[in-house]
């Protein structure tokens, strides 16, 4: 109720600021005591005054949620899905409390990768130590070993971590259409080995001792939210820049060509270990790639991309672009497109292993027509 008196006097103020615009000399300079005013609010600050803590479970049964046998998440004691606006008027805290949950479902998710889907946790740079930053993927033992068949799969971007494909639907939907697990069981089942990268978690933040905190001299005056708010945003600036600080390229202008010729020894070495790649609703752009007539020919070829669309799925659906063909996901949610096309992208892959055991290149979707427009 205070926030809401707060905002009625902030508004209070903008009108009379507008009545005092019309005026004369006098009313110009009690505008401008005004807009000093306005200057020194905080709105964000002015919203947590009367907001509650934000301090959250740590864990599913702490929110008073679990996961039903069906993979749907429901609340404990009533059984009814999650429910968003947990305090009416509080949004800010609504949304963090989903955040704190979305954490704790990315844990949740990373354990079933293990105990269900049976892959090993890989932490990656192989060689880096206690104090340098790092992250990891999950493999199945044969990842390496395989000799038939690997599955790699990318989660987009944004919050969502190995393993998933949108919070959202684990929250709102099920565990199958929200996260990567049908996929790699499909997989193991046909014999794949699977890799499941995580470059959404491409720095993790190293522990430092107390010895090695020194805090600022010149910041005891600060308030102390303030204070811990810039050591935050200081301490994210520095974990990305030790992470590419350690694996950029400190010699790139001198090595222009020898880049030129890795990319040519790249591109060969793609064409001859990678069979098929399926996308679901991807935003990529060749022309923002700089890629060649050989790039874009291979990706036509052996590249297919399920989008979003009112058609049913599999249906060709035209580009513009000159990439590789699109199709029909079945879905006109774009968070839904990997669940909905997961059947036909285990079928198109399969028929790609198929025709390059044959020697004979698999036709996912009409672009004879295109292939021919372009040749002319």
């Amino acid at each position: 109720m205070c926030a809401y008196l707060h905002i009625l006097n902030l508004l209070t103020v903008l009108v009379m600021m507008a009545q005092l615009q019309q005026g004369g000399p006098d009313e110009k300079e009690k505008t401008t005591a005004l807009k000093d005013l306005l200057s020194r609010i905080d709105l964000d600050e002015l919203m947590k005054k009367d907001e509650p803590p934000l301090e959250f479970p740590d864990t599913l049964e702490g929110f008073e949620y679990i996961f039903n046998e069906k993979g749907q998440l429901r609340h404990i004691k009533t059984g009814e899905p999650f429910v968003f606006n947990y305090r009416e008027d509080l949004h800010r805290w609504n949304q963090k409390r989903y955040e704190a949950l979305g954490e704790i479902i990315t844990k949740y998710v990373y354990q079933l990768l293990q105990k269900e889907c049976h892959l090993k946790k890989v932490t990656l740079p192989v060689d880096a130590t206690e104090s340098e930053p790092k992250s990891f993927i999950f493999m199945s033992e044969d990842a390496l070993t395989n000799p038939d068949k690997l599955l790699v799969l990318i989660h987009g971007n944004g919050v969502v971590r190995a393993g998933q494909w949108a919070r959202r639907l684990i929250i709102n939907e099920d565990l199958d259409s929200g996260t990567q697990i049908p996929y790699i069981k499909r997989a193991v089942e046909e014999g794949y080995g699977v890799i499941v990268l995580n470059p959404n978690e491409n720095y993790i933040e190293v522990e430092k001792t107390k010895a090695q905190v020194q805090p600022s001299s010149d910041s005891s005056d600060e308030p102390a939210e303030k204070r811990e708010r810039k050591d935050k945003i200081q301490k994210e600036t520095k974990k990305r820049r030790d992470f590419y600080e350690k694996y950029r390229n400190p010699q790139k202008e001198k090595e222009t060509m020898q880049m030129y010729i890795r990319m040519i020894q790249r591109e060969a070495e793609v064409k001859n270990k990678v069979t098929a790649v399926a996308l679901t609703d991807s935003v990529h752009n060749v022309w923002h790639q700089e890629v060649g007539k050989t790039i874009r020919e291979w990706m036509r070829e052996n590249c297919c991309n399920w989008v979003s669309s009112s058609e049913p799925l599999d249906t060709s659906v035209e580009s513009m672009l000159p990439d590789c063909p699109r199709v029909s996901a079945g879905t006109e949610r774009h968070e839904l497109t990997s669940w909905k096309s997961f059947p036909s992208i285990f079928k198109f892959f399969s028929k790609a292993v198929e025709a390059k055991n044959s020697s004979v290149k698999p036709t996912p979707t009409r672009r004879s027509n295109r292939i021919k427009y372009e040749e002319l």
